[in-house]
């Protein structure tokens, strides 16, 4: 019988690479706010998109749905039709990411969202998990 030394090496071995890094170089993204009359405007929406690697019509969905106004994207910038604090914002993106970026096995950003079977699933690149969403 192996030792479990022995046995956590030849595990620890398998794993891919991006498993096997510690680092914490991600950060979520402070969305840029400004106040427009009755509007609320992200002015860096698109780059927060990129960098959390995720469609902006689908973040832009989620914003619309948890804040109960319609948005419309233009040139890189996202529109909410109403007014709202930046606090209130970026919370809503935060948790955004924390469900649908984040993976819940390792912790990392190293996702994507596939369907299967009419069930969206957070795929992690980097330990494998699969986990369905909703």
């Amino acid at each position: 019988m192996e030792s479990y030394d022995k046995l956590l090496e030849r595990a620890y071995a398998g794993l891919p690479e991006k498993a096997k890094t510690h680092d914490n170089r991600f950060e979520i993204p402070k969305l840029d706010i400004i106040q427009q009359s009755s509007k609320t405007i992200i002015r860096n929406f698109i780059q927060a998109c990129e960098k959390i690697r995720r469609e902006p019509q689908y973040v832009a969905k989620y914003l619309s749905r948890e804040l109960a106004v319609p948005t419309t994207i233009s040139n890189n910038t996202l529109i909410l039709f109403g007014k709202f604090n930046d606090k209130i914002i970026n919370s809503k993106f935060e948790r955004y990411v924390k469900k649908y970026v984040i993976c819940p096995e390792c912790g990392k950003p190293d996702t994507k969202i596939i369907e299967q079977d009419k069930v969206k699933i957070l795929v992690c690149e980097a330990c494998g998990a699969r986990t369905p969403i909703r």
